[in-house]
């Protein structure tokens, strides 16, 4: 069974084996957490994901999906590119949402990763509650058959952690 700790700050400090990245779908950067992961990482990250749009994924890729390169100078071995949806009022996209998890839990497996962390998905310039956000990591993270021995959901600031840490223990 996968543990799911909380933690509140900076996901380019946390040392775990692969960093999830919350990144559009053009994969070549972006800003919040995204931007990040660039910065801290340094340009191999881009490169990677650079080399992916010209080979495996020239269209770039769409929400929901995840996808692994090298993690530069993160304190991880991998990053995993995950895509999140933008919150709709309108229309219910938290399988979407929630898929983004499943398939980095999947790549993560692929990988041999056993402890990983994850950003809030979605939850910053996508524009998705945050509380509904928190409920979806952990809905799709404790539904996802996985290897991964560790998972550490990381809160910007203290009312995503609070929100994670709720929806934790309500899980």
């Amino acid at each position: 069974m996968t543990v799911i700790d909380v933690a509140e700050g900076d996901i380019t400090r946390i040392a775990v084996d692969a960093i999830v990245n919350a990144a559009n779908s053009s994969l070549l950067g972006g800003g919040g957490v995204d931007g990040a992961i660039h910065r801290v990482g340094g340009p191999d990250i881009l490169a990677a994901c650079r080399e992916l749009r010209a080979t495996t994924l020239p269209d770039g890729m769409p929400p929901g999906a995840a996808v692994a390169t090298i993690a530069g100078r993160l304190p991880a071995r991998w990053v995993i590119h995950a895509v999140g949806p933008v919150y709709s009022a309108h229309e219910d996209r938290s399988p979407i949402l929630r898929s983004a998890y499943t398939h980095s839990l999947l790549v993560a497996d692929e990988l041999g990763a056993r402890t990983m962390a994850f950003p809030l998905i979605s939850a910053g310039v996508y524009g998705w509650p945050t509380d509904d956000a928190a409920a979806q990591a952990v809905t799709a993270i404790r539904e996802t058959p996985t290897a991964v021995e560790t998972v550490t959901l990381v809160g910007f600031d203290s009312y995503a952690a609070a929100s994670l840490r709720r929806a934790v223990a309500a899980g």
